[in-house]
Protein backbone atom coordinates (compact mmCIF):
# COMPACT_ATOMS: atom_id res chain seq x y z
CA UNK A 1 0.00 0.00 0.00
CA UNK A 2 1.57 3.43 -1.42
CA UNK A 3 1.58 6.32 1.86
CA UNK A 4 -1.04 8.08 -0.23
CA UNK A 5 -3.48 5.01 -0.19
CA UNK A 6 -3.00 4.46 3.68
CA UNK A 7 -3.67 8.47 4.06
CA UNK A 8 -6.90 8.30 1.98
CA UNK A 9 -7.68 5.29 4.24
CA UNK A 10 -6.65 6.69 7.52
CA UNK A 11 -8.40 10.06 6.51
CA UNK A 12 -12.36 8.06 5.61
CA UNK A 13 -12.22 6.00 8.73
CA UNK A 14 -11.21 9.59 10.78
CA UNK A 15 -14.30 10.53 9.31
CA UNK A 16 -16.25 7.59 9.94
CA UNK A 17 -14.94 7.67 13.99
CA UNK A 18 -16.17 11.34 14.34
CA UNK A 19 -19.38 10.61 13.44
CA UNK A 20 -19.90 7.46 15.20
CA UNK A 21 -18.33 9.67 18.53
CA UNK A 22 -20.90 12.53 17.12
CA UNK A 23 -24.14 10.15 17.66
CA UNK A 24 -25.73 9.47 20.77
CA UNK A 25 -24.06 11.51 23.74
CA UNK A 26 -20.74 10.24 24.86
CA UNK A 27 -20.75 12.64 27.51
CA UNK A 28 -23.18 10.23 28.97
CA UNK A 29 -20.60 7.80 29.54
CA UNK A 30 -17.78 9.76 30.09
CA UNK A 31 -18.77 11.65 33.05
CA UNK A 32 -18.71 8.29 34.60
CA UNK A 33 -15.10 7.71 33.68
CA UNK A 34 -14.08 11.04 35.75
CA UNK A 35 -11.49 8.91 38.28
CA UNK A 36 -10.07 7.76 35.21
CA UNK A 37 -8.65 11.94 34.66
CA UNK A 38 -8.01 11.65 38.52
CA UNK A 39 -5.73 9.00 39.40
CA UNK A 40 -4.03 9.67 35.63
CA UNK A 41 -3.25 13.12 36.92
CA UNK A 42 -2.03 11.72 40.31
CA UNK A 43 0.43 9.25 38.53
CA UNK A 44 1.99 11.78 36.24
CA UNK A 45 2.15 14.16 39.32
CA UNK A 46 0.75 17.42 37.95
CA UNK A 47 2.20 20.63 39.54
CA UNK A 48 0.12 23.84 39.63
CA UNK A 49 1.39 26.04 36.53
CA UNK A 50 2.14 23.22 34.33
CA UNK A 51 0.92 23.65 30.49
CA UNK A 52 -1.19 20.44 30.41
CA UNK A 53 -2.31 18.94 26.57
CA UNK A 54 -5.38 16.74 26.85
CA UNK A 55 -5.54 14.95 23.75
CA UNK A 56 -9.34 13.32 22.26
CA UNK A 57 -10.52 15.19 25.29
CA UNK A 58 -13.72 14.30 24.92
CA UNK A 59 -16.00 16.10 27.61
CA UNK A 60 -12.78 17.06 29.43
CA UNK A 61 -11.90 14.53 32.34
CA UNK A 62 -8.64 14.62 32.69
CA UNK A 63 -8.67 18.51 31.40
CA UNK A 64 -10.91 19.42 34.64
CA UNK A 65 -8.66 17.15 36.86
CA UNK A 66 -5.28 19.06 35.67
CA UNK A 67 -7.34 22.63 36.22
CA UNK A 68 -8.53 21.55 39.93
CA UNK A 69 -5.15 20.78 39.97
CA UNK A 70 -3.73 25.04 39.01
CA UNK A 71 -2.61 23.77 35.66
CA UNK A 72 -2.90 25.53 32.60
CA UNK A 73 -5.46 23.44 30.48
CA UNK A 74 -5.55 22.96 26.90
CA UNK A 75 -8.29 20.47 25.54
CA UNK A 76 -8.20 19.37 22.26
CA UNK A 77 -11.11 16.99 20.44
CA UNK A 78 -12.65 16.29 16.88
CA UNK A 79 -16.11 16.69 18.38
CA UNK A 80 -17.49 20.13 18.81
CA UNK A 81 -20.05 19.08 20.85
CA UNK A 82 -17.99 17.08 23.45
CA UNK A 83 -15.58 20.17 23.87
CA UNK A 84 -18.70 22.53 24.72
CA UNK A 85 -19.85 19.99 27.41
CA UNK A 86 -16.18 20.19 28.53
CA UNK A 87 -16.84 24.28 28.64
CA UNK A 88 -20.21 24.24 30.35
CA UNK A 89 -18.30 21.22 32.87
CA UNK A 90 -15.52 23.93 33.40
CA UNK A 91 -17.96 27.17 33.90
CA UNK A 92 -19.39 25.10 36.36
CA UNK A 93 -16.66 24.41 38.66
CA UNK A 94 -14.99 28.40 37.94
CA UNK A 95 -11.95 26.83 36.27
CA UNK A 96 -10.64 27.48 32.95
CA UNK A 97 -9.39 25.51 30.45
CA UNK A 98 -8.76 26.33 26.45
CA UNK A 99 -11.12 23.90 24.50
CA UNK A 100 -9.68 23.57 20.75
CA UNK A 101 -11.17 21.47 17.94
CA UNK A 102 -8.16 19.69 16.38
CA UNK A 103 -6.71 16.39 15.32
CA UNK A 104 -4.61 14.21 17.49
CA UNK A 105 -2.88 13.37 14.84
CA UNK A 106 -1.83 17.04 13.21
CA UNK A 107 -2.01 18.82 16.90
CA UNK A 108 -1.64 22.83 15.92
CA UNK A 109 0.70 23.20 18.66
CA UNK A 110 4.49 24.28 18.79
CA UNK A 111 7.20 21.68 19.60
CA UNK A 112 8.12 21.23 22.81
CA UNK A 113 5.00 23.29 24.06
CA UNK A 114 3.67 21.84 27.02
CA UNK A 115 5.00 20.36 30.23
CA UNK A 116 2.50 17.34 30.23
CA UNK A 117 0.15 15.85 27.70
CA UNK A 118 -2.42 13.43 28.38
CA UNK A 119 -5.13 11.46 27.16
CA UNK A 120 -7.61 9.06 28.96
CA UNK A 121 -9.25 6.30 26.34
CA UNK A 122 -9.10 8.94 23.25
CA UNK A 123 -5.39 9.08 21.23
CA UNK A 124 -5.98 5.00 21.29
CA UNK A 125 -8.30 5.86 18.52
CA UNK A 126 -6.63 7.63 16.19
CA UNK A 127 -6.28 5.45 12.90
CA UNK A 128 -2.63 6.48 12.73
CA UNK A 129 -1.38 5.73 15.83
CA UNK A 130 2.70 6.23 14.69
CA UNK A 131 1.74 9.65 13.75
CA UNK A 132 -0.35 10.21 16.80
CA UNK A 133 2.46 8.77 18.98
CA UNK A 134 4.93 10.66 17.67
CA UNK A 135 2.38 14.11 17.93
CA UNK A 136 2.22 13.49 21.56
CA UNK A 137 6.12 13.19 21.81
CA UNK A 138 6.45 16.41 19.75
CA UNK A 139 4.06 18.53 21.73
CA UNK A 140 5.73 17.56 25.21
CA UNK A 141 8.39 19.41 26.40
CA UNK A 142 12.16 17.84 27.04
CA UNK A 143 11.43 16.21 30.48
CA UNK A 144 8.03 16.53 30.75
CA UNK A 145 5.50 13.61 31.29
CA UNK A 146 3.12 11.72 28.77
CA UNK A 147 0.50 10.18 30.93
CA UNK A 148 -2.29 7.97 28.97
CA UNK A 149 -5.01 5.42 30.00
CA UNK A 150 -5.76 2.46 27.52
CA UNK A 151 -8.48 -0.06 27.74
CA UNK A 152 -7.00 -3.51 27.50
CA UNK A 153 -7.40 -6.11 24.44
CA UNK A 154 -8.89 -8.80 27.58
CA UNK A 155 -10.67 -6.60 29.71
CA UNK A 156 -14.54 -5.61 29.46
CA UNK A 157 -14.36 -3.20 26.52
CA UNK A 158 -11.94 -4.89 25.08
CA UNK A 159 -14.41 -7.83 24.97
CA UNK A 160 -17.27 -5.46 24.14
CA UNK A 161 -15.33 -4.04 20.82
CA UNK A 162 -14.52 -7.59 19.94
CA UNK A 163 -18.13 -8.44 20.15
CA UNK A 164 -19.37 -5.37 17.85
CA UNK A 165 -16.82 -6.31 15.63
CA UNK A 166 -18.39 -9.53 14.82
CA UNK A 167 -21.14 -7.77 13.51
CA UNK A 168 -19.98 -4.21 12.07
CA UNK A 169 -15.96 -5.83 11.19
CA UNK A 170 -13.52 -2.72 11.54
CA UNK A 171 -11.78 -1.51 8.57
CA UNK A 172 -9.03 -3.35 6.75
CA UNK A 173 -5.81 -2.17 6.80
CA UNK A 174 -6.13 0.28 10.25
CA UNK A 175 -4.23 -1.62 13.56
CA UNK A 176 -6.73 -1.91 16.37
CA UNK A 177 -7.10 0.56 18.87
CA UNK A 178 -7.11 -1.73 21.69
CA UNK A 179 -3.23 -2.56 20.55
CA UNK A 180 -2.31 0.97 22.86
CA UNK A 181 -3.96 -1.75 25.80
CA UNK A 182 -0.93 -3.76 25.26
CA UNK A 183 2.95 -2.98 26.36
CA UNK A 184 4.54 -4.51 23.19
CA UNK A 185 1.83 -2.18 20.97
CA UNK A 186 3.31 0.85 23.27
CA UNK A 187 6.73 -0.17 23.82
CA UNK A 188 6.74 -0.01 19.26
CA UNK A 189 4.87 3.51 19.36
CA UNK A 190 7.26 5.11 22.04
CA UNK A 191 10.66 3.08 21.42
CA UNK A 192 12.11 6.75 20.35
CA UNK A 193 11.34 10.15 22.03
CA UNK A 194 10.92 9.14 25.64
CA UNK A 195 13.25 8.04 27.96
CA UNK A 196 11.41 5.73 30.25
CA UNK A 197 7.91 4.05 29.79
CA UNK A 198 5.99 2.93 32.85
CA UNK A 199 3.09 0.55 32.65
CA UNK A 200 0.44 -0.17 35.17
CA UNK A 201 -2.61 -2.56 35.11
CA UNK A 202 -5.55 -0.99 36.66
CA UNK A 203 -9.61 -1.76 36.80
CA UNK A 204 -12.15 0.58 36.47
CA UNK A 205 -15.91 -0.78 37.92
CA UNK A 206 -18.43 -0.01 35.59
CA UNK A 207 -21.60 0.19 37.79
CA UNK A 208 -25.54 0.16 36.97
CA UNK A 209 -28.72 -1.37 38.42
CA UNK A 210 -28.38 -4.26 36.00
CA UNK A 211 -27.18 -5.78 32.48
CA UNK A 212 -30.36 -4.36 30.87
CA UNK A 213 -29.66 -0.93 32.82
CA UNK A 214 -25.94 -1.19 31.07
CA UNK A 215 -26.88 -2.51 27.78
CA UNK A 216 -29.91 0.42 27.60
CA UNK A 217 -27.27 3.13 28.26
CA UNK A 218 -24.42 1.89 25.89
CA UNK A 219 -26.60 1.57 23.00
CA UNK A 220 -28.63 5.03 23.37
CA UNK A 221 -25.52 7.15 24.61
CA UNK A 222 -22.36 5.21 23.39
CA UNK A 223 -21.04 6.21 19.67
CA UNK A 224 -19.82 2.07 18.43
CA UNK A 225 -22.80 0.55 20.57
CA UNK A 226 -25.26 2.47 18.95
CA UNK A 227 -24.00 2.96 15.26
CA UNK A 228 -23.39 -1.05 14.79
CA UNK A 229 -26.98 -1.45 16.37
CA UNK A 230 -28.16 0.96 13.93
CA UNK A 231 -26.27 -0.89 11.02
CA UNK A 232 -28.19 -4.00 11.60
CA UNK A 233 -31.32 -5.70 10.60
CA UNK A 234 -33.85 -6.84 13.72
CA UNK A 235 -32.46 -10.09 13.53
CA UNK A 236 -29.15 -9.18 14.02
CA UNK A 237 -29.77 -6.72 16.37
CA UNK A 238 -31.50 -9.25 18.75
CA UNK A 239 -28.97 -11.77 18.23
CA UNK A 240 -26.17 -9.10 19.19
CA UNK A 241 -28.24 -7.62 22.16
CA UNK A 242 -28.07 -11.30 23.43
CA UNK A 243 -24.25 -11.36 23.64
CA UNK A 244 -24.21 -8.07 24.96
CA UNK A 245 -26.06 -8.99 27.63
CA UNK A 246 -24.29 -12.39 27.94
CA UNK A 247 -20.90 -10.74 28.40
CA UNK A 248 -21.95 -8.04 30.83
CA UNK A 249 -23.29 -10.89 32.83
CA UNK A 250 -20.37 -13.05 32.38
CA UNK A 251 -17.72 -10.02 33.89
CA UNK A 252 -20.30 -9.40 36.87
CA UNK A 253 -18.93 -9.30 39.58
CA UNK A 254 -21.20 -7.40 42.04
CA UNK A 255 -22.86 -9.04 45.20
CA UNK A 256 -25.39 -6.51 46.13
CA UNK A 257 -28.26 -7.33 42.59
CA UNK A 258 -26.53 -5.01 40.96
CA UNK A 259 -24.30 -4.66 38.56
CA UNK A 260 -20.79 -4.58 39.14
CA UNK A 261 -18.35 -4.95 35.80
CA UNK A 262 -14.93 -4.33 36.51
CA UNK A 263 -12.51 -3.32 32.88
CA UNK A 264 -8.68 -3.62 32.64
CA UNK A 265 -6.71 -0.87 31.37
CA UNK A 266 -3.45 0.43 31.17
CA UNK A 267 -2.76 3.62 32.84
CA UNK A 268 0.86 4.49 31.25
CA UNK A 269 3.43 6.92 32.18
CA UNK A 270 6.32 7.94 29.58
CA UNK A 271 9.22 10.60 30.38
CA UNK A 272 10.21 12.42 27.22
CA UNK A 273 13.83 12.79 26.30
CA UNK A 274 15.90 15.31 27.58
Amino acid sequence: MSKTTATTGHNAVKVRQQRTWSSGDYAVIGTALQILGELLCEAVDVAAGERVLDVAAGNGNASLAAARRGCDVTAIDYVPALLDGARRRAAAEGLVIDAREGDAEALPFADDAFDVVLSTVGVMFAPDQERAAAELVRTCRPGGRIGLVNWTPDGFIGQLFKVIGRYAPPPAGVRSPLEWGTESRLAELFRSGVQTLDVQRREFVFRYRSAEHWLETFRTFYGPTLQTFAALGPADQSALEHELLALARENDTGASGALRVPSTYLQVVATVQS
